[in-house]
């Protein structure tokens, strides 16, 4: 039995707190990626208020695998310093809730313009978060979003290059390498050493568009035989992203009228298609 742990962003099942432990529970998931919770996001909480959220989840059972911050989500071009307040206060939300894991991001590149002028600026401010990160016994967790500076995989690779270590890892998203046309089997033999975090969602390379873990172009079933091989035991967190999904009449064997899902309907798909996977594969 592969010793991986289930996570998820629970915030795609409800705003509600108590909604969020009542699916996680429903899909024996003992832990969440917190981002949103009663209605706004967790690092706009008070440390007070997140005492109080650590509280229910707690009483439940349920703890966090990561605080799934904004942190280094804004343009390159907009004013640092707020922004740095922002992960600042983040830290101790971190410390708050029990979780060393915070994800993050490398910054918005202008739309249309070539990356390699924003590099130092990119380096500098991620510089700092890491040193923060040094100080306070966190771990910053890079994910591979669409539009920033660690985009594809190359990028990622750069930023690996200069700041792994016990305090900035990556994350492995399927989907979003899909959307920035960038192949995941090659994505991943480039960044597996760094590798410490894996969101579960899948895309189609036709349009980018979202689908649950092996219905795209991901390559999800292969790398999760390759990470089990290579001894990974981190978190497979869920990012459903299918509210919206209109194949969902494709999966079901008879043939379902296509609908929008509800967050809930959502979560447990992409719950289910993620079972799928482990469970035939033997992994």
């Amino acid at each position: 039995m592969w010793k991986i742990k289930r996570s998820g962003f629970a915030d795609e099942i409800d705003p509600d707190l108590t909604k969020q432990i009542q699916v996680l529970k429903k899909c024996s998931i003992n832990y969440v990626e917190m981002r949103g919770v009663n209605g706004k996001g967790l690092v706009e909480h008070s440390l007070a208020e997140a005492k109080e959220v650590k509280k229910q989840l707690h009483g439940e059972g349920i703890r966090l695998s990561a605080i799934g911050s904004p942190i280094g989500k804004i343009k390159i071009t907009d004013e640092f310093e707020p922004h740095m307040e922002l992960y600042k206060h983040t830290v101790e939300l971190a410390h708050e809730m029990e979780t060393p894991l915070i994800r993050m991001f490398s910054f918005f590149m202008p739309e249309g313009e070539d990356y390699t002028p924003f590099r130092g600026k990119v380096m500098e401010r991620l510089g700092r978060f890491v040193d923060y990160a040094k100080e306070n016994q966190v771990v910053l967790l890079h994910e591979n979003e669409k539009d920033i500076y660690g985009d594809k995989a190359d990028r990622c690779l750069e930023l690996m290059k200069e700041f792994y270590g016990e305090h900035f890892k990556a994350v492995f998203d399927f989907a979003n390498f899909v959307q920035c046309r960038q192949d995941t089997l090659d994505a991943y033999e480039m960044l597996k050493p760094y590798i410490a975090y894996i969101h579960v969602k899948d895309a189609l390379w036709a349009d980018g568009s979202v689908v649950p873990a092996g219905y795209g172009d991901g390559n999800v079933e292969k790398i999760l035989g390759m990470l089990k091989k290579s001894g990974y035991e981190g978190f497979l967190s869920l990012e459903p992203h299918l509210a919206d999904f209109t194949g969902f009449h494709a999966l079901e064997k008879q043939g379902a009228e296509k609908k929008k899902l509800s967050g809930e309907e959502a979560f447990i798909l992409a719950h289910k298609a993620l079972t799928e996977i482990l469970s035939k594969t033997g992994i």
